[in-house]
């Protein structure tokens, strides 16, 4: 199987509604698709979204990043030659994690099809099905609290609620929402960096007090304060998964030794990757540290990936993938099955993409 071509198109899926966080509104998915063509027919699928406030990447950084760098290293080779496909895209240059990852998740298809064997297969195959969180975005107490409702309605159990706009509001929020959702239902919380050390804790010992019972609170402070994160582990009773602080292996591997949080949040869109996730996966099983796997604002493909590892691993004992249960429709023909808070992995070989519709080549 060798690789003939590698083009991209973008795909546009509007949200039910808009996504709101302590960082950035956003009212539709507009990612960039890779499709790594072969001379036998297989074709393996990327995806990678324009996450300019997370990640620093942009459309057209993706899309040059693809081009100029990652598809020469790729034409002409034998997907056999995996290891050194993949550690060619991981070293072509520095960042552009998500360029990376959708190149990288594209081979990983290619493989699984090499092989005929699904990726979560491939990867370990701990288990066949996951279920997801749903994410409720940050709006005034009310709304939060009926778009709570609704998701309760729909059959989830765990809601992942973001905080952080206003931090004075923040208790009112989850009291709202734990009063509309009642104690049977877990409730994560999602500052996106938006509090100060200090704050955090004082924020959260405000909702302990309350008996809100919040399962964790995911980056309570700036990524770059790896002091000021352990500084809330270490004083608060509420468990704290490190996000946008974990990037890199290395970083989820410092965060680990210091133990500056007590979990760790991987996603596809930071590390680049398959290949590196899986390195942050092992480093967790060696320090006995829990890891959620999350998703960015992402349509089926990536966060099939995502799928992939969550049901390959057991240290990945929460999950965040609701990117495709927040869009308006799905135009991704085959994959993982999403219904609602359960995601059942796909049985075809590698990611089980078999087609998008309305994808506009570039």
């Amino acid at each position: 199987m060798k690789i003939t071509k590698v083009e991209l198109g973008m795909l546009s899926v509007p949200l039910r509604v808009p996504f709101k966080t302590a960082r950035r509104r956003v009212d539709s998915v507009e990612d960039v698709i890779v499709l790594i063509r072969t001379d036998t027919g297989a074709t393996g699928y990327g995806e990678a979204p324009p996450t300019g406030v997370v990640t620093g990447d942009t459309t057209g950084g993706i899309i040059d990043a693809i081009r100029t760098h990652l598809a020469p290293l790729l034409i002409g080779r034998e997907v056999s030659e995996f290891e050194d496909l993949i550690q060619s895209v991981q070293t072509a240059l520095i960042h552009n994690s998500s360029a990376k990852a959708a190149v990288d998740m594209a081979l990983y298809d290619l493989y699984g099809q090499l092989w005929n064997i699904p990726v979560h297969k491939l990867l370990g195959g701990a288990k066949d099905g996951i279920v997801t969180d749903i994410t409720i975005s940050v709006n005034d107490p009310e709304e939060m609290a009926r778009d709570a409702r609704d998701a309760i309605r729909r059959g989830y159990d765990t809601l992942k609620i973001k905080v952080g706009v206003t931090p004075s509001l923040d208790v009112a929020r989850l009291a709202a929402v734990r009063e509309a959702v009642g104690s049977n239902v877990r409730i994560r919380i999602d500052a996106n960096q938006a509090w100060k050390p200090r704050e955090a804790v004082r924020i959260l010992a405000q909702m302990a007090e309350k008996g809100l019972d919040i399962e964790l609170v995911e980056q309570p402070v700036a990524a770059a304060d790896i002091e000021g994160l352990a500084y809330v582990t270490r004083e608060s009773d509420i468990p704290v998964l490190a996000d946008e602080a974990v990037f890199s292996p290395a970083d989820a591997l410092r965060i680990m030794q210091l133990h500056a949080a007590d979990m760790v949040n991987i996603k596809l869109m930071k590390c680049g990757g398959l290949y590196p996730a899986q390195q942050i996966v092992a480093a967790a099983e060696i320090y006995g540290m829990e890891c959620m796997l999350g998703c960015m604002l992402e349509a089926k493909i990536s966060v099939n990936a995502a799928v992939a590892l969550a049901c390959a691993k057991k240290i990945v004992t929460r999950i965040d993938l609701d990117g495709p249960v927040l869009c308006s429709e799905d135009p991704i023909e085959g994959g993982a099955v999403f219904n609602e808070k359960d995601i059942t992995a796909s049985t075809a070989p590698g990611l089980g993409i078999r087609g998008v519709a309305g994808l506009r080549m570039l």
